[in-house]
């Protein structure tokens, strides 16, 4: 599997990318059948690595990691020379995918979200792209899956033939469940959290020039202050700080990160 170039933002592998090279990256993982998965990543989720070095392990396992958030654009562009680089929404990545999946013969699987929210999000965006092929949809329940259940899931998304299994369960539980996956469910898993309730129509997303300024976090902040207050409260400040302190001692370098684990051989035909 080729390597997607990253920098190091707090010890997280983040890649220099846009949405273009995202989606080619992704079709050579199609092309190549390659199992891996996808971590969508803003100053949450490099916030929660502080805390948690096995998430940490788990975002530089990854195949890619995209910058989720325009802080980590504007790092990647200022200190490490990456001009390209370009936010890669999650929201924005799916309705690329799909829009460009009818031509490239590419099927879906919606995994995650509350009791009917993956079956409204298939009829929502099959609605929006004609000849999307949504294979299987399932809504976990709210603990634990059984070893049982576990086992029924990974044999209903490999018996799907889906190329892509898009994972709605938020930071950090999305990625832990990619990662324990990869290697049993076939294709490519991304972590894409609240893009299930935004294109199933259930959330409001931020105005454009709201994301374009890097105030995303104060719209859903206000938007769902009781659930979001704590984590942008405490992590927007200590992220500056920390950050302020890596640019100091040694500015946003580009981060050799070892080959993923979920990076596999080739898939048989």
């Amino acid at each position: 599997m080729s390597s997607v170039p990253r920098i190091d933002v707090l010890g997280v592998g983040v890649s220099a990318i846009d949405i273009p090279a995202a989606i080619d990256t992704l079709a050579g993982w199609v092309a190549d059948r390659v199992d891996t998965y996808v971590c969508v990543t803003g100053v949450h989720g490099v916030m929660e690595s502080q805390k948690d070095p096995s998430l940490r392990s788990i975002h530089n396992r990854a195949g890619m990691v995209t910058p989720d958030g325009m802080p980590l654009v504007w790092l990647g562009r200022r200190f490490a020379g990456r001009k390209h680089m370009a936010r890669v929404y999650g929201p924005d990545l799916m309705l690329e995918v799909c829009r460009q999946s009818s031509d490239r013969g590419w099927r879906h699987f919606f995994y995650g979200g509350a009791e009917g929210v993956p079956e409204l999000l298939r009829d929502r965006l099959c609605q929006r792209f004609r000849g999307l092929e949504v294979v299987g949809t399932y809504a976990p329940p709210f603990r634990p899956l059984t070893r049982e259940e576990d086992a029924a899931i990974i044999s209903r998304v490999n018996a799907s033939g889906a190329h892509f299994t898009w994972i709605g369960l938020s930071t950090p539980k999305q990625e832990r469940f990619m990662a324990e996956h990869c290697g049993q469910i076939n294709g490519v898993m991304l972590g894409v959290g609240a893009a299930f309730d935004f294109h199933a129509g259930l959330k409001r997303q931020a105005p454009r020039i709201v994301q374009r300024s890097g105030l995303e976090w104060l719209f859903r902040m206000l938007s769902e202050p009781r659930r979001l207050a704590p984590r942008y409260l405490v992590n927007n400040p200590r992220f500056v700080w920390r950050i302020t302190r890596q640019l100091l001692a040694r500015g946003i370098p580009a981060m050799p990160v070892a080959a993923p684990r979920s990076g596999t051989p080739a898939r048989g035909t």
